[in-house]
């Protein structure tokens, strides 16, 4: 078992499938020699070559478009947005054609594509490059949506999203990727669809995704060591599929929900949680389900600002505090 970066996480899982699969492909804007803006795909050029690892102009219609025609024509491409802001570049294919595709030919035509994009804030790239879309993303019928929150994660879940025959889009969080953590050296897969219970509790359920995910955890050891509550934390990992089963399985013990997201507040993941639990795991509540977001803004660049839009641990804890000692 290897300590890896998160970073080195990302290459490291499209490596593993680039050598078990010649039909895997990387393309994208600097993914080859200059290893990735992020040097997400750092030493891939050197070891798959040109004809596997392909630069692109700064087009990511171009970038899509390309990878959408491999994926048609029996390749297994990965294609790399390096914003995931940039999305909205490239949302009429995205949205009109990969999506619906395999679905409209009745599976004649399939799309194995992967495309992976930086996403989120963190690094003060201010509104147009500091989004969390993985919102606009799970609304869109016919893609599956990840956001791994560990290095173990990116490399079992890129593995997963390669394999899968269905167009996937990873989001890959900016803020986690100077992380460190251990990745199994064997054939590492985690199943799209699969939530995971991080910390064990009683007393409330943290839903998080992504960056949020080492916020709740360390939200609730400060809630246990300090105010003698016991946080249950469940990492969401997939988005579509979502795994309802496991969120209700934790309301169930816990009785009690908070979701914690990067995302702004209307329209967020978290809404599609509440409406889940509202509908069928209503009796399971003892208090009402609280969401704890980013405002319906434009995300700020200034540091202060967005350390005050982004859910910090003290809000996390603040806000579960209150809310529990409320309800006694």
């Amino acid at each position: 078992m290897a300590e890896l970066t998160y970073r080195a996480a990302v290459a490291e899982g499209i490596a593993r499938e680039m050598d078990r699969d010649p039909n895997v492909v990387l393309i994208g804007e600097d993914v080859g020699a200059a290893g990735g803006v992020f040097k997400l795909t750092e030493g891939l050029y050197d070891r798959f070559g040109p004809r596997r690892v392909v630069d692109t102009p700064i087009s990511e219609q171009a970038i899509v478009g390309a990878a959408m025609g491999a994926a048609m024509t029996g390749l297994r491409p990965v294609a790399e947005l390096m914003f995931s802001d940039f999305f909205a570049v490239t949302w009429d294919m995205v949205v009109n054609q990969i999506a619906k595709s395999r679905y409209m030919t009745d599976g004649q035509v399939q799309i194995p594509i992967v495309i992976r994009t930086a996403n989120g804030a963190g690094l003060r790239f201010g509104a147009q490059h500091s989004q969390s879309v993985e919102s606009w993303l799970m609304a869109i019928p016919g893609l599956k949506v990840v956001a791994p929150s560990s290095p173990a994660d990116v490399v079992g879940m890129m593995v997963a999203a390669i394999r899968d025959d269905d167009p996937v889009i990873v989001c890959e969080s900016k803020s986690l990727f100077a992380m460190k953590g251990e990745v199994p050296d064997a054939d590492h897969v985690v199943p799209l669809g699969s939530a995971a219970v991080l910390r064990e509790g009683t007393d409330c359920t943290l839903v998080a995704l992504a960056a949020m995910v080492p916020k709740a955890m360390e939200a609730a050891a400060r809630l246990e060591a300090d105010h003698a509550i016991s946080a249950e934390v469940l990492d969401l990992r997939s988005l579509i599929p979502l795994d309802a089963q496991a969120v209700l399985e934790s309301v169930a013990k816990t009785s009690r929900l908070f979701t914690i997201e990067e995302n702004p507040r209307v329209l967020g993941w978290g809404a599609e949680i509440v409406s889940l639990v509202a509908d069928e795991g209503f009796w399971s509540l003892d208090a009402p389900i609280v969401r704890i977001t980013a405002p319906h803004v434009p995300l700020p660049s200034a540091a202060a600002l967005e350390d005050l839009a982004i859910p910090s641990v003290d809000r996390i804890v603040e806000t579960v505090r209150t809310r529990l000692e409320a309800a006694t």
